[in-house]
């Protein structure tokens, strides 16, 4: 048995800087910017998201992840070109976000960075250690590749090969992406008292955004789910390990790897082939745009490509 360090809840870290006084607070964060101390940054940077941001203690894991990885790496950075964290100005700014995009980051990738660097400085002028706000009017190179071009799914050959190709644990990943239309990170996360096997509905906790959702599902996945029914999470474990595990049943099965998020955009696609409206498609996807939605109507039209190949 091993035994791990216990953090708290993300509210009862936010607390360890809350709780001080306001000169402590302003102390401790001069002295973290000074040092470049990585952890000291980050945990007051998360204890703003918590007690300041949108999300509050619904903050996903992995946006957590996300925002500490910017962190770091915005650290990293101004080690290297000796940037004074409190004096930072909008060139050293923008010369980092350049610098990032330079190194092949995605423009999604990119933007995420982009909103965990503005979240330290947010922090930073929290706790008053500065008013620096090197990133305020940066903004990122626009992506020049069309929203749909980015969303191609697997067909529904590709699925049903992938489902069929798989142990029952992969099994259940697969249709909960590809037919429940969940995000990798949900379908992780999901246990078995989030799922009614009866009712063939289950709930997402902790969707974008900290939200939740209730979602339907066919007999297809509810036979998988009956296969694997067990205790705990559903299919659980790590991220890496899932992508390692799509890819090797990709390659065994001969369909071109395209990721998980592939899956789940095979979900909109049938939907709006299937005559689905745009609300049906972003309530079961989980947006909260319809025009998010939209763009699974590009994959689903074949009225264009009828009349194009009649010229």
């Amino acid at each position: 048995m091993t035994l791990e360090v216990y953090r708290g809840s993300a509210l009862d870290r936010a607390k360890g800087w809350n709780d001080l006084l306001p000169e402590e607070r302003k102390r401790r964060a001069v002295e973290a910017a000074r040092d470049q101390d990585a952890e000291a940054l980050w945990t007051l940077t998360e204890a703003y998201l918590t007690l300041h941001g949108a999300s509050g203690t619904s903050t996903s894991p992995k946006t957590l992840k996300a925002y500490r990885w910017a962190v770091v790496k915005f650290l990293t950075y101004a080690g290297d070109q000796a940037v004074n964290l409190l004096r930072a100005t909008s060139g050293d700014g923008v010369r980092f976000i350049r610098t990032v995009e330079a190194g092949g980051l995605s423009p999604s990738s990119t933007r995420v960075q982009l909103a965990g660097v503005r979240l330290l400085y947010a922090a930073l002028r929290w706790a008053e250690a500065t008013q620096a706000a090197p990133f305020s009017d940066v903004k990122p190179v626009r992506d020049k590749t069309a929203a749909w071009d980015k969303r191609q799914p697997y067909t529904d050959a590709e699925v049903q090969a992938l489902a069929d190709g798989g142990d029952p644990r992969m099994r259940v990943l697969v249709l909960l992406c590809a037919h429940a239309g969940l995000r990798v990170s949900e379908a992780l996360a999901l246990t078995w008292n989030d799922v009614q096997l009866d009712a063939r509905e289950l709930r997402v906790l902790f969707g974008k955004g900290g939200k939740q959702r209730h979602v339907v599902f066919g007999e297809t996945l509810r036979t998988a789910l009956l296969a694997l029914k067990s205790e705990g999470h559903v299919v659980g474990g790590s991220y890496p390990a899932a992508v390692e595990r799509l890819q090797r049943l990709c390659a065994r099965t001969g369909v071109p790897y395209r990721g998980h998020h592939a899956l789940r955009h095979a979900a909109g696609t049938r939907l709006m082939r299937e005559g689905a409206s745009l609300d049906d498609v972003a309530r079961h996807l989980g947006h909260s745009a319809l025009e998010t939605a939209r763009i699974y109507a590009k994959w689903s039209d074949e009225s264009l490509r009828r009349r194009i190949g009649q010229w």
